[in-house]
């Protein structure tokens, strides 16, 4: 075992000089110190907080840490470090453990690692998920196991309406959410400008359905009068969407609702801008389309129309504790964080919390209790809201703010950051009880 901590040591040494090296060549920004460095590189399984022995309870994490969505493994980490150094300040706080690991973005691989946590690692929490497929299917392994699951990041209304459970708890915003939103500012798009022809391009998983299921429905409870000109559904991870964009141009719609994330949508947008695609519609991407590395992804000159939201932002809304938040994240990391990285921040301190509430993170239906109901305070709360994890869903009631892309040097290497902010009140958005009925068709069970 020593020989290989001494290997593992000199392993991650290499990665932060070649870090270093890197940094040094091309100019860029290097975060505090060497453990900032291996925060950006770090990639497996991670162990954070306190040690098993002295840990007042044990989070189990997943997140992609490799492939395409790899950066939001990556962030979530960053902000996981930062909970838990808040966390310390604080001497009646809980000691946590968390644990990190690569889900793969495959929800068989990452049921079989939750049964490990919960088995072999003696986890008492599961967390995290970006994938929705992933998310619902170990969320349905924590129900079987009577485990409490935070979500911190992947988005399906399915997970907490048709499937919610006992267990299940989600702290950012879900596609309900995210498109009933879209949807009032489509409908007052639709007053300005009179379109009246959209389409929908999603990734055909759990996701993507879902997003367009509750645009369509979120259209039908505002009044909203639309023609469907097609409906798009590209493979997670595709590399080529040259086939879609030339059938858009050939039944061109007025307004294009996109739910590609990550890399699919700048990779997305990269194709799109080589044609005539930006010219002829809007696109809006109502949930993921502004996140801080899509803005990054768009340089000076972003396409025309664009119209773009996300579960966290760097510069809305303008209140101390998300400028606190941001600029720490920055501080720590070297660069500026993507939304996933206030999920899992969020999702650190609503299990600290709860713990504090329910006195001992072991008796699973005190801690049902604590979460129902709980309020938190997060960077995404404009001024004078508070999140709360409601008590029917056990999903997080937030504000959703969408906007356009606008220059800005304030947030490098960004150009634009979302600006001509229309924001919707997380109470206007909150599903309604006959909504919450027809959606699940009996009650949630246990």
């Amino acid at each position: 075992m020593p020989g290989l901590i001494t290997r593992l040591r000199f392993a991650q040494g290499a990665r932060v000089f070649a870090t270093t090296l890197m940094l040094a060549l091309y100019g860029l920004p290097a975060a505090h110190g060497t453990e900032a460095l291996y925060e950006t590189t770090s990639v497996g399984r991670v162990e954070l907080g306190a040690d098993a022995a002295d840990a007042d309870a044990t989070i189990a994490c997943l997140y992609p840490m490799t492939g395409r969505s790899a950066s939001y493994g990556r962030d979530s980490i960053v902000a996981i470090r930062m909970a838990l150094d808040e966390l310390a300040t604080d001497p009646a706080a809980p000691r946590l453990r968390v644990i990190v690991d690569d889900s793969r973005s495959k929800a068989s691989f990452a049921v079989r690692m939750a049964e490990d946590f919960i088995e072999q690692d003696n986890a008492n929490i599961l967390c995290g998920m970006v994938s929705s497929g992933v998310g619902m299917a170990v969320s349905r392994l924590a129900r079987q196991r009577k485990t409490i699951l935070i979500g911190t990041d992947h988005a399906s209304s399915r997970a907490a309406l048709e499937e919610g459970h006992r267990y299940y708890f989600r702290v950012s915003s879900d596609t309900w959410h995210s498109q009933a939103a879209g949807a009032k500012y489509l409908q007052e798009l639709q007053q300005q400008e009179g379109w009246s022809k959209i389409a929908f391009l999603g990734p055909d998983y759990e996701y993507g359905r879902v997003a367009w299921r509750d645009l369509q429905e979120a259209f039908e409870l505002y009044d909203v009068d639309y023609q469907v000109t097609g409906s798009y559904w590209p493979k997670l991870y595709e590399p080529d969407y040259s086939l879609y964009i030339q059938s858009l141009l050939e039944s061109p719609p007025d307004v294009l609702v996109v739910a590609l994330w990550g890399g699919d949508f700048t990779a997305f947008i990269d194709q799109a801008r080589t044609t005539r695609l930006f010219s002829q519609m809007r696109v809006a991407n109502f949930d993921t389309g502004g996140d801080y590395e899509t803005l990054v992804a768009l340089g000076d000159t972003p396409p025309e129309g664009l119209i773009l939201s996300a579960r966290h932002h760097v510069n809305w809304p303008p209140t101390a504790l998300n400028r606190q938040f941001v600029e720490r994240f920055h501080e720590r990391s070297g660069r500026y964080p993507n939304y996933s990285a206030q999920g899992a921040w969020a999702g650190i301190l609503t299990v600290a919390k709860a713990i504090t509430l329910a006195g001992d993170v072991t008796d699973t239906e005190a801690m049902v209790e604590a979460l129902q109901g709980l309020e938190i305070h997060l960077p995404k709360d404009p001024e004078g809201y508070v999140s709360y994890i409601d008590a029917e869903t056990h999903q997080i009631i937030q504000a959703q703010a969408i906007g356009t892309p606008v220059p800005s040097q304030d947030y490098p290497p960004a150009q634009v950051v979302l600006g001509n902010w229309k924001v919707y009140d997380a109470e206007s958005l909150k599903p309604s009880p006959a909504l919450i009925e027809r959606r699940r068709g009996t009650p949630g069970g246990d």
